[in-house]
């Protein structure tokens, strides 16, 4: 066993360990509970009695020297790679890691804001929980409109105020014009919740921008030309819109926007229901009794506002059928947005 032990001193000294794993192998090798060291702990419970004062103090002697021998290789190791690289192959070409897509929400409501920050429009943004005031009230809803029911809004508390999650971005302008006087030129980009059945053409959240400006002689003809100008530079210098009387409880005169198909170019075709147009927004004229409620003064000034949902303007950028892609989060889906990114 003497021999074995001065063979064991001999290998380990000539061990040379130069990276963490090789280190890592030394110690499996001798110090594991599995190890050569082990081993001859076990094989010397068998050892004579007369012999075991000496072998015993070899053997305390020979853990010394391999457990300071570790300690050296692995600090002499330390900083070192953790791969041989020697057994790397240099001439192999490169492996390209795959790279993250925007999602096309944040892709299309960057477009956007981008378009209407180049025509003077500042971003602000508000809290997505809100109050019966700013979503409603302030907007000039009546106290029994259609909105106001638990089939459109999920409300969070009904007494002693009404608090909901906001079923549009208005809410950021009333909130906008409550703090400041005009002129004010704003978008307001966020999601919104309305408690609808969950198809392939709605869903129980989605997104917003908003838009609003209010100063002196702002006119309906100032709205036509911005959204006219926004259009064109989100489908192409050739898209054509129209504006269709509508009604909205916070604007007066309002109105529904279309815009010349951009896949059949106004001609007709399955996804325009053959009528060569789709809408995209709503707008109109800011109702006097809003700029009243906050605060602004309609005699002097007026103004107009704007909103579109950006899924519907994502729809029609790139071709998604079913809204309920957006949200689910398939990688394979969005890798498909990885040039625009």
């Amino acid at each position: 066993m003497i021999n074995k032990i001065e063979a064991i001193r001999e290998e380990v000294n000539a061990v040379k360990a130069e990276i963490p794993a090789k280190v890592e192998e030394f110690r499996i090798k001798y110090l594991s509970k599995k190890g050569i060291l082990a081993s001859l702990m076990e094989e010397f419970r068998t050892v004579p009695a007369d012999q075991k004062r000496e072998l015993g103090q070899k053997l305390n002697q020979l853990k010394n020297f391999v457990t300071e021998r570790y300690n050296i290789l692995k600090e002499n190791a330390a900083g070192t790679s953790a791969i041989d690289v020697s057994s790397i192959d240099l001439t192999r070409s490169a492996t390209s890691f795959p790279v993250g897509a925007r999602h096309p929400i944040s892709i299309v409501r960057n477009d956007i804001i981008r378009i209407f920050s180049d025509m003077g429009f500042t971003v602000a943004e508000g809290p997505e929980i809100e109050d019966d005031w700013h979503v409603f009230s302030s907007l000039n809803f009546p106290a029994d409109h259609p909105a106001r029911d638990m089939q459109d809004t999920f409300f969070i508390t009904r007494n002693p105020i009404d608090v909901l999650l906001r079923t549009h971005t208005s809410s950021v302008q009333t909130r906008t014009m409550e703090k400041n006087q005009p002129p004010i030129r704003i978008v307001c980009p966020g999601r919104v919740y309305r408690n609808e059945a969950i198809s392939a053409r709605a869903h129980c959240f989605f997104h917003q921008i908003e838009g609003l400006y209010i100063d002196k002689n702002v006119s309906f003809a100032d709205l036509r030309q911005v959204l006219l100008n926004f259009a064109r530079q989100m489908f192409g210098p050739e898209t054509k819109i129209r504006l269709r009387p509508s009604y909205f409880p916070f604007t007066e005169p309002s109105a529904e926007m279309d815009i010349s198909c951009d896949i059949c170019g106004g001609k007709g075709c399955p996804f325009c229901k053959e009528t060569g147009w789709v809408e995209i927004l709503g707008c109109g004229m800011v109702d006097p009794n809003v700029l009243k409620a906050c605060g602004i003064d309609p005699e002097v000034y007026s103004g107009y506002a704007f909103g579109l949902g950006i899924e519907r303007i994502t729809n029609l950028k790139y071709k998604v059928k079913d809204l309920r892609m957006f949200s689910e989060n398939d990688v394979r889906f969005l890798a498909e947005f990885e040039s625009a990114r």
